[in-house]
């Protein structure tokens, strides 16, 4: 497994130029398409062998963000053996109400996985409420950091960002 060659490939595969308007609100001239990687299961099983050794030891539930975490979660819970959490983006209003489905969350480790992070807002609103209803979250993980900026501002939560790329690395790349 070459780290530089699935870069390439999830450029290859995910890189959009036009005009994008990010769910921040930031526009930007390219845009990488999630799910064009995540939908490719011999791309995605390559991202996961990147992203295991990348999780926290001690962690005992992965927790997938609601839509884009969710494949990336469930390859990756199947690869490190982890039981995943579906999270929400808001809790259901009917039935159990809950917000996390899958593993339980409460009083356990949870290492939140997310797909792109430009800003990690929806991030932060998912772990406090994920910790309001009694998850122990200090970690994110997420296959492509688009913003540094958001290193800081997930700290100011509490929270360390561990890209598995960053979008100037996939860039780098792809252009060799």
């Amino acid at each position: 497994m070459d780290k530089q060659a699935i870069a390439k490939r999830i450029y290859g595969a995910a890189h959009l130029t036009g005009t994008f308007t990010l769910r921040s609100g930031q526009v930007s001239n390219e845009y990488f398409d999630k799910y064009l990687f995540e939908a490719d299961p011999v791309l995605l099983g390559d991202i996961t062998k990147v992203m295991k050794p990348l999780i926290p030891e001690g962690t005992q539930v992965l927790a997938g963000l609601e839509m884009g975490g969710i494949p990336i979660v469930t390859a990756l819970s199947a690869a490190s053996s982890l039981p995943a959490a579906f999270v929400r983006k808001q809790a259901k209003e009917y039935g159990t109400c809950k917000l996390a489905e899958g593993a339980d969350t409460a009083g356990l480790r949870v290492c939140v996985v997310e797909d792109v992070v430009t800003t990690g807002g929806q991030i932060i609103e998912s772990v406090r409420e994920l910790r309001r209803r009694g998850a122990l979250v200090e970690h994110v993980l997420c296959v492509i950091l688009r913003n540094e900026k958001a290193i800081d501002l997930l700290a100011t939560e509490g929270l360390t960002l561990i890209p598995a790329f960053t979008m100037e690395y996939i860039k780098i790349c792809a252009e060799r």
